[in-house]
């Protein structure tokens, strides 16, 4: 089967393309709009489709509209009526309105896509579909989903076998740990449904002197289901305004509420393992891009082995949508092949976007080592190479790269990037030497579990030691990532570190770089030293004169 996914009701509209069960290519709107998330979490934005990235699947694929066998949309607008409870109904009535919709604006978009072959997927079970179902274990084990809110829950547990999902349990809404986080994020001056990661990070500044009061309102009920009763935030930490600096209190409040997720977490996942028995767990949903919970689970739940999917956000659903369809269908899922699923350009298409932009170039006999020189000299790079990421994780493909022994480099890179300077840096480590360096679920080739850094290298390494002494770690393995592997092996060779500093190309407010005029652009405007795009190398200093 042909399956083209779609997310779009809530934010992160992405698509994904699934050709018999395998995954083909994956985007989210926003690299190709430019605009953050692809467009603001409000219902009456849910009309808008990611049209630009569902063509570009196609092209990718060598597909026309007409080809498609099934167009799967991951939200269900049958389900909504018993959804109600806690929310706004006349804004529920018109995001459902533009639901239903969905499969004409999708065909005039698309011309040639029949709307007639167009399958609703229930929310959850498209997060579900795109951990369960695209994990390397494809099909078999147990699944939790958790995020702010999809048709009517906010929370999934189930298991699959054969590919087959069976639901354990559901939260029903209002009750929802990731609208409680949305919440927090907001009061502490952040933007919700977008800025959860800073909360996360402002956690590590902080002690958990408020957790008594959060645990009386957040609580597991035994049946594999919690409630979230609201909160009086203003009570225990008075609201931030978005450009006011933090404040101890503020930093204690996000270290409450996020040990209170965790323990939470740990509570579900024992719940459910309880039921099937798994070994294996697989996480979706935007509350599993915490990877600070996701630690505490892998190391403190039951489980032998936990799996997140990358673009585990809403983005991820169109993943899950399409694959869900398809293996409903009788094709057999395959695991993900990598999280390199966007858009790639060859050789000589690069080279044609340098010489329309009249910048110098040189294409080096040996890159990783030119690339090495440069960082171990302390340049900053902005490395572009391959397809792009997805999710929100720089994967070593539209990366920013600096040394992790100069100190000054975390403040550097946030003023490069316009972020707090709270925020940490992390690191890509030779999977080779991880476990010398690192100490927590290993191989983490996704960034998304932290580790703690082990105590004789934390002065060698101080750019990505956060607070708290931990690093949120991408290990590259050599089978998957060979260029990288090169490059790292260079600048261990070099400097004795094996690891270099890498954090996602873009500024503050941007889209991860996609294109190579994003990259162009980019390096026009933020003060890095060299740009690699592909097999060239420019450098600041012969084109600005420095």
């Amino acid at each position: 089967m042909r399956v083209l996914g779609i997310n779009a009701i809530f934010h992160d509209p992405a698509a994904a393309l699934v050709v018999d069960g395998r995954v083909v290519a994956a985007a989210e709107e926003e690299r190709f709009s430019r605009r953050k998330h692809g467009k603001r979490p409000v219902p009456f934005a849910a009309w808008e489709l990611p049209e630009q990235a569902a063509r570009w699947c196609l092209d990718e694929a060598g597909l026309t509209p007409s080809d498609l066998d099934v167009v799967a949309y991951s939200y269900d607008p049958s389900m909504i009526l018993q959804g109600l409870v806690g929310t706004d109904e006349r804004w529920e009535q018109l995001r459902t309105i533009y639901a239903q919709r969905a499969p004409r604006f999708l065909a005039t978009a698309l011309p040639g896509i029949d709307a007639a072959h167009f399958e609703y997927v229930p929310h959850h079970v498209a997060h579900a579909a795109s951990a369960g179902l695209a994990a390397p274990f494809a099909g078999e084990g147990d699944v939790l989903v958790l995020d702010g809110r999809g048709e009517a829950h906010s929370h999934l547990s189930g298991t699959y076998t054969a590919g087959v999902l069976t639901q354990l349990a559901a939260q029903r809404l209002p009750h929802s740990l990731g609208l409680m986080y949305e919440e927090l994020t907001e009061h502490l001056g952040f933007l919700r449904s977008s800025d959860e990661y800073k909360v996360m990070a402002l956690a590590a500044y902080g002690r958990p002197r408020f957790l008594d009061s959060v645990r009386e309102h957040v609580r597991a009920t035994g049946d594999g289901g919690f409630t979230t009763d609201q909160i009086d935030w203003g009570a225990l930490a008075k609201a931030r305004a978005p450009n006011e600096n933090w404040t101890q209190d503020h930093a204690d409040l996000a270290a409450s509420v996020q040990a209170r997720l965790e323990e939470v977490l740990v509570e579900l996942a024992t719940w459910l393992r309880a039921r099937t028995g798994s070994a294996r767990l697989t996480m979706a949903g935007g509350v599993a891009l915490n990877c600070v919970a996701n630690t505490r689970l892998a190391e403190q739940g039951p489980y032998d082995e936990v799996w997140v999917q990358p673009a585990a956000g809403d983005a991820g659903t169109a993943l899950g949508a399409a694959l869900h369809v398809a293996t409903a269908g009788g094709d057999q899922p395959a695991p993900m092949p990598g999280a390199d699923l966007g858009r790639r350009w060859t050789d000589d298409e690069l080279a044609g976007r340098l010489e329309t932009a009249k910048l110098p170039y040189e294409r080096p006999s040996d890159l990783a080592a030119v690339v090495a020189d440069a960082l171990a000299r302390d340049e900053i790079v902005a490395w572009f190479q391959g397809r792009s990421e997805w999710g929100p994780r720089a994967l070593g493909h539209r990366s920013l790269l600096a040394h992790p022994g100069n100190p000054d480099n975390v403040e550097r890179l946030n003023a490069v990037k316009g972020r707090e300077q709270f925020r940490p840096i992390a690191p890509m480590v030779s999977l080779d030497h991880a476990a010398d360096v690192f100490e927590g679920p290993l191989p983490s080739p996704y960034m998304l579990f932290v580790h703690r850094i082990r105590a004789e290298w934390r002065d060698r390494i101080p750019a990505v030691v956060h607070v708290d002494g931990t690093a949120r770690i991408q290990t590259v393995d050599r089978a998957d990532e060979p260029l990288v592997a090169d490059l790292i092996d260079a600048f261990h060779a070099r400097t004795g570190l094996p690891l270099v500093v890498n954090t996602s190309l873009n500024t503050a407010g941007r889209p991860m770089v996609d294109a190579p005029r994003d990259a162009l652009e980019c390096f026009g405007s933020a003060p890095v030293d060299v740009l690699v795009l592909g097999p060239y190398v420019v450098r600041r200093g012969e084109v600005f004169g420095r």
